[in-house]
């Protein structure tokens, strides 16, 4: 196998994942869009390479201006050194004790993205997030996380503690390419999919607030002329849902 296979393979994950669980993504971006109108908050979350979602879907053309990361010092892709990413996933309780530290509350929503989803941090930010009656919608990979025990005190893993779970479909392990003569498979999945399918959601859910008669807080290009006072008002209209500036 090489680069053009797993190209083929990104892409027919992608269609198994989007059309496999049309009822699930639809739940996801009705959960999202019914915060939105109700003027609550959006949440995003992952560790480390997990995190590269929550960057993919926040202050960007085209994408809901509320829609507010979470990012923790010693759990992105920044930190040096890099391993201590995956000590600090392993702490228990300080998947609460972030949340904590956000304004995250009733009626809100939060996505955790965890491919494993087998550590303490997204299985604790899920279950205190659920405690404050948020919706917690979790993208992962339900063959890999069914495939390993939880390091989480309650031998749960994150779908068995989400609201609504999103399969990304992925191989085992995340890595989808056998090359011969190498014994590792190469080639994550997770990324490329899990940023289609959440714009997917996105898209969805933008689609629910205009069918709904609301007009979504989408960013335009600064580089676009006019984009500057488009988003200003919206910075202006939604400075209560917005906790990244």
């Amino acid at each position: 196998m090489n680069g053009s296979d797993y190209i083929k393979i990104v892409n027919a994950t992608i269609d198994k994942a989007w059309n496999g669980q049309k009822d699930t993504l639809a739940n996801a971006s009705l959960a999202i869009s019914t915060a939105i109108s109700a003027k609550r908050n959006v949440f995003v979350f992952g560790c480390s390479h997990a995190g590269i979602l929550a960057e993919e879907v926040f202050y960007r053309t085209g994408g809901l201006a509320v829609i507010n990361p979470i990012f923790y010092g010693g759990m992105m892709l920044n930190t040096r050194p890099i391993t201590n990413t995956s000590a600090t996933e392993r702490v228990p309780g300080l998947g609460k004790e972030i949340l904590d530290g956000t304004p995250a509350g009733r009626g809100d929503v939060i996505i955790i993205h965890s491919v494993s989803g087998r550590n303490n941090v997204p299985v604790d930010m899920a279950l205190a997030a659920k405690e404050k009656g948020l919706t917690v919608i979790c993208i992962t990979n339900l063959n890999y996380s069914r495939s390993v025990t939880s390091r989480h005190p309650s031998g749960k893993r994150l779908f068995e503690v989400s609201d609504i779970v999103v399969d990304n479909m992925g191989d085992v392990g995340d890595a989808a390419v056998t090359i011969d003569g190498l014994p590792e498979k190469i080639g994550p999945t997770s990324t490329a999919v899990g940023a289609a399918l959440i714009n997917g959601i996105v898209i969805d859910a933008v689609k629910n607030l205009v069918e709904g008669g609301i007009v979504p807080p989408v960013f335009m290009s600064a580089n676009l002329d006019g984009g500057d006072e488009h988003n200003a008002k919206i910075f202006k209209e939604y400075k209560d849902n917005i906790f990244y500036m």
